[in-house]
């Protein structure tokens, strides 16, 4: 039986959960012993040294979003046989602290990002920008878009007689984007009084001039709270770090077959195709207009819906994404064993 520990710092992470945990079902039913582990943020060197007899058991470890220095990466190398660096948000820099700052550009951070990408066999990379920055020091690269169960959603159900309800769901930590669009929401709802801003999160904006309905995130009601709604939103500063992010809450979105207005930025560009499935958004005029036309039109919503359920389930379908994935870890626990 081939064996694969996939380590991630949290193992209830959404990133950890959408790319790893779906892996553990489709290599179960060929054959793989899959352990999850958490893996301490601390306690360099010491936390693989730990671990040397897990990992030298497994044909294969992945690393979810787990950068290792230089001296802990030829350990992590000496201890297992074959491994994967999962990449899927731009963990490479920090996340701006501030709306509209430059991410910072932390030499350590790279230093150790690039000592990863060197001591696997195989970086995973969730879109182009993030392959691009791994290719520099990485043996092979592997892009793998994080992808979504169109099966676990369900198709908009919000009626033209309903109040106009935008949603955006995420975590706390991205609240702030929303910034981004409270201008044009404001005066949209100048216009449209009954227009909201549906939040899911687990915190929620303190907005006077825009109505705003709050809906605690669960995993258990996320399908319905977006499938009530007409029109998903994504803005997104750009900057390093946001050019790395996956787009996932935009899969979401279309998952549900609503219309999408994104933010041009990063793996955003390729998820909504202007015209097509959504509307790009640059500036506070471009969300101003391009919400107001999919506010009025009914039909505009209905086709851009379509068309992004349909994109979602060939782009990013997650049957492809397991296979993929499944594929790669087999020829490397292969070429393991072989050694």
């Amino acid at each position: 039986m081939r064996k694969a520990v996939l380590l991630g710092y949290d193992l209830e992470q959404p990133s950890f959960r959408h790319r790893m945990r779906s892996l553990i079902g489709t290599l179960e039913t060929s054959g793989w012993q899959v352990r999850p582990e958490r893996f301490p943020s601390g306690r360099y060197g010491l936390r693989t040294w730990e671990r040397r007899t897990l990992l030298r058991e497994a044909d294969v470890v992945v690393l979810h979003q787990i950068k290792l220095s230089a001296i802990e990466a030829r350990l992590f190398a000496a201890v297992s046989r074959r491994r994967v660096f999962d990449v899927d948000d731009a963990i490479y820099v920090r996340k701006p602290r501030r709306l509209g700052e430059a991410a910072d550009e932390s030499p350590w951070r790279k230093r150790k990002f690039a000592a990863t990408c060197r001591w696997v066999d195989v970086v995973a990379a969730g879109n182009d920008v993030l392959a691009g920055v791994a290719r520099a020091s990485a043996r092979a690269i592997e892009i793998l878009p994080t992808s979504i169960d169109t099966a676990a959603y369900q198709p908009t159900t919000a009626k033209a007689t309903d109040p106009p309800t935008i949603v955006w769901i995420g975590s706390p930590e991205n609240l702030v984007y929303l910034e981004i669009i409270r201008p044009a929401l404001a005066r949209l709802t100048g216009r449209y009084p009954t227009l909201r801003l549906r939040v899911i999160c687990s915190r929620f904006p303190d907005w006077r001039e825009v109505n705003i309905e709050r809906i605690a995130w669960s995993s258990a009601t996320e399908a319905v709270s977006l499938a009530s709604a007409h029109i998903g939103v994504m803005p997104l500063t750009d900057d390093a770090w946001a050019r790395g992010k996956c787009a996932f809450k935009l899969l979401q979105y279309m998952a549900a077959a609503l219309p999408c207005v994104a933010s041009p930025v990063g793996a955003n560009a390729e998820a909504v195709i202007d015209g097509l499935n959504g509307f790009h958004a640059r500036t506070t005029e471009d969300w101003e207009r391009s919400l107001e036309l999919l506010i009025q039109s009914a039909e505009l919503r209905a086709r851009f819906g379509a068309a992004g359920l349909a994109h979602v389930e060939s782009r990013y379908s997650m049957r492809t994404y397991q296979a993929r994935y499944r594929e790669l870890l087999t020829s490397l626990a292969a070429g393991a064993r072989r050694d």
